[in-house]
């Protein structure tokens, strides 16, 4: 298996997970909490395809498909700030994330790996081996980065999939 092949499996398994959490659930279950102050579903599944879009978006030089089309954010009842990935949010700012519908969640997901998928293909090894962030010692690659975001998309898909079956009960 060559690295672009390596790749998109990995990534390709984030949007079917994503699926088999939302699936099913309405509006109010995707932003219920199990208790004040933990993440829904709604946010760990938005927050997914926020942190892929801008962390791949840098690497590819283009713009967020969050900040470039605003139906996205309005989908959520968001603006458009490229910046708010849901990093550090308070519990307020968790439960202002609210989808129009589970949807609005997979969709939004759906543009952000289509538009990954067709960047991880065409990659070579050289390409993992670019530096992309100087601000850590040692500085981050491109490889590195890609593993990054590939991990924290599954553990919040896990965390979202965990919240399910609390408030399924």
């Amino acid at each position: 298996m060559d690295i672009a092949g390596l790749l998109d499996e990995l990534y390709g398994r984030v949007p079917d997970a994503a699926r088999e959490v939302v699936s099913g659930l309405r509006t109010p279950q995707l932003t219920d909490v199990p208790r004040p102050g933990a993440n829904t579903i709604a946010w760990l599944i938005w927050h997914v395809g926020r942190v892929q879009d801008h962390h791949v978006s840098e690497l590819i030089g283009t713009k967020q498909l969050w900040a470039e089309n605003e139906s996205w954010s309005q989908r959520f009842g968001l603006p458009p700030d490229p910046h708010n990935t849901g990093y550090g949010h308070t519990p307020e700012q968790v439960a202002a994330v609210r989808p129009d519908n589970g949807g609005a969640l997979l969709d939004y997901l759906d543009a952000v790996m289509g538009r990954s998928r067709r960047f991880l293909a065409g990659l070579t090894p050289e390409d993992l081996d670019r530096i992309v962030d100087r601000r850590w010692d040692p500085p981050v690659t491109m490889g590195v980065r890609l593993v990054s975001v590939a991990d924290d998309n599954l553990q919040h898909i896990g965390q979202a999939a965990y919240l399910r079956g609390l408030l399924e009960g």
